[in-house]
């Protein structure tokens, strides 16, 4: 399974844009998802000028110079070590930075057969700057595609313990750095900033998570886990 694949966003447009000192500009186009799949469209900081502001765009980037924008699965991720090399992302990562807001994301174990899902959030309930980056696809006609993917990177701590890889969450005091469309390289943020897992919290979250129709606030609740095979055996032993 990729990661990350799914995230939730509680947060409103406006919400978001009072959190990042950003202008909203979504023009009504987005709400709060708490069960956000790929192609989605979903809201991202970006910044321009002297502006910086939320805007809609589809989750899973798509390159400038792409023949189409339906060839292949979605590029959701983009890899740390990789993004500044790696045609698809390189100048993506070094012109076009953006943050995904997230009250969270969903992960689940790769070899756990149950599908018990986890949840990774801020333990004060702000919302996470996930670093990504964007791209605009120009069709023959028409307006651009802008797309989006999450930068990740090695899971560590507690979260290397459910899945090897994490999306790269940004402290306040690195937002304006990556967000600076006058900086092309940005080395010393491509890796997990001091401080930022002190903040963390994982947590089970309710199977009902694995089905992307449902899509409601108490999905990000904390739930009982499935049992492991072994337990469940143990409850029809005598």
């Amino acid at each position: 399974m990729l990661m990350c694949g799914r995230y939730a966003v509680r947060q409103d447009p406006a919400a978001l844009a009072g959190e990042f000192d950003a202008v909203d500009r979504t023009d009504g186009a987005l709400e709060p998802d708490y069960n956000v799949t790929p192609t989605k469209t979903v809201p991202i900081i970006v910044e321009r000028g002297a502006e910086r502001s939320v805007r809609p765009v589809r989750w899973g980037l798509v390159p400038t110079w792409a023949k189409d924008a339906t060839s292949g699965p979605p590029m959701i991720n983009a890899r740390a070590e990789t993004i500044t090399t790696k045609p698809a992302y390189a100048e993506s990562a070094a012109r076009r930075r953006c943050l995904m807001p997230a009250s969270g994301w969903y992960e689940w174990k790769p070899d756990d057969k149950r599908r018990q899902p986890y949840f990774c959030r801020r333990g004060d309930g702000e919302s996470l700057a996930m670093a990504a980056v964007f791209s605009a696809w120009w069709p023959p006609s028409g307006d651009p595609l802008v797309t989006c993917a999450v930068v990740t990177t090695d899971a560590v701590g507690e979260l290397a313990g459910v899945h090897h890889r994490m999306p790269l969450v940004l402290p306040r005091s690195a937002w304006s750095e990556w967000l600076d469309p006058q900086r092309t390289e940005v080395p010393e943020l491509l890796s997990p900033q001091p401080g930022v897992l002190d903040e963390l919290v994982l947590h089970p979250v309710s199977t009902e998570v694995n089905n992307m129709r449902n899509n409601r606030p108490e999905l990000m609740e904390r739930a009982e886990p499935v049992p492991e095979p072994a337990e469940q055996a143990a409850l029809f032993e005598s």
